[in-house]
């Protein structure tokens, strides 16, 4: 089963996100504390574990929110996932809105290794339904309710 294996905010933009025990998320904004939250397509950023580890398997030490994501996932590809894809994540409900984001001009870890994974295997998803998300917290695709 997919499920949340962290979560992560930053307080400032320009600075790595780190790991919290829970996120509270609202429609319209995002993640309550975030500095990237608002009104826009990219409240909040997923990556799956799976590709951070390859990352980590170029011999990068590399914590929860190094590539700036809000959600640490386990156990589904989400770069396989279409836009408008509805994630039931916890008793949340997201809708994916973007598949990857190119790097800064000024990415560490691509300066690092050249490559990055968040161009390809980060998607991005807007609140559908709001609520607290946390470790653990299972991960389903949703279909769309008519």
């Amino acid at each position: 089963m997919a499920k949340v294996r962290a979560v992560c905010i930053s307080e400032r933009k320009g600075i790595r996100k780190h790991a919290v025990p829970e996120i509270t998320v609202r429609k319209e904004h995002g993640i309550v504390g975030d500095a990237h939250a608002g009104n826009w397509h990219r409240q909040i950023s997923l990556l799956a574990t799976e590709s951070i580890d390859r990352m980590r398997a170029m011999g990068l030490s590399l914590t929860d929110g190094a590539f700036a994501e809000n959600i640490v996932t386990e156990g589904i590809e989400l770069r396989t996932l279409p836009v408008g894809t509805l994630l039931r994540v916890g008793e949340t409900l997201l809708r994916v809105t973007q598949i990857g984001k190119e790097c800064h001009n000024d990415c560490a870890i691509k300066a690092a290794t050249g490559t990055c994974v968040m161009p390809t295997d980060g998607i991005f998803a807007v609140v559908v339904e709001e609520g607290t998300i946390r470790p653990g917290d299972g991960i389903s695709i949703e279909e769309e309710q008519r």
